[in-house]
């Protein structure tokens, strides 16, 4: 069995709590003390797993305020998985069009990033996405039918699908894996963003997995880097 160290440990129970639903996003905590007397572990111990757990995008602490468990709409949950930035501006959060949402079923690819069944019933999503009025990306998002049942109509879907996620599913997106490419715009994402045939575009594959670490999203978008660029810090 792989050696944890205590405070993994408790990090690992605390995420537990999240995922049963007893913290619910936006939700005050209890204090490192409270918890330290129910898990009966050192303050300190709590304190290094809290730790990691803010580091993980998954709890916020407030001065003066306590520890929160993080919602979907704070801005340092947005950007964590939106790193697309102007190359002569600010950081924005684009605002979605969404052109069509159906049923379909997975192709191999699909359910082998999904850790699903190949055929099994998925959402298909297509959306265009815009920097202000500037149209910068096509994206088509693939969803498990089995984890997201009832999903809503296009004309119903809000721009933030993740903090959707969490409300209506209880479902947080703790961490996301991504492989970037170039390649050639075809000719329904030309006409779409608003180039040539052939035009280079980034694309970028994500797969958003859950707080116990199962594949919830399939993302694949489609970026038109004239005036923006990735960003990532590197630490």
């Amino acid at each position: 069995m792989e050696y944890k160290p205590l405070y993994t440990q408790i990090r690992d129970q605390l995420v537990r709590r999240l995922v049963e639903g007893e913290w619910s996003p936006g939700m005050l905590i209890p204090s490192e003390m409270e918890l330290a007397r129910q898990m009966g572990v050192s303050q300190g111990t709590v304190r290094k797993a809290l730790d990691v757990m803010t580091a993980e995008n998954l709890l916020i602490r407030r001065q003066g305020k306590g520890t929160f468990v993080a919602q979907p709409e704070d801005s340092r949950i947005l950007f964590q998985f939106f790193r697309l930035v102007p190359d002569n501006g600010q950081p924005d959060f684009p605002r979605s069009e969404v052109l069509s949402r159906t049923s379909s079923s997975a192709t191999p690819a699909e359910a082998d990033d999904l850790e699903i069944g190949a055929g099994d019933s998925v959402w298909r999503i297509e959306r265009l996405r815009h920097l202000a009025e500037e149209r910068i990306l096509v994206e088509t998002i693939v969803l498990p039918t089995e984890r997201f049942p009832d999903f809503p109509e296009a004309e119903d879907m809000p721009n933030n699908i993740y903090q959707l996620f969490s409300a209506r599913w209880r479902i947080t997106i703790a961490q996301a894996e991504e492989r970037i490419k170039a390649v050639a715009a075809t000719s329904a994402d030309a006409a779409l963003l608003g180039c040539a045939k052939n035009w280079p575009l980034l694309r970028i594959h994500r797969v958003a997995k859950d707080l116990e670490n199962k594949p919830v999203e399939l993302r694949v978008s489609r970026c038109l880097t004239d005036n923006i660029h990735y960003a990532v810090n590197l630490r």
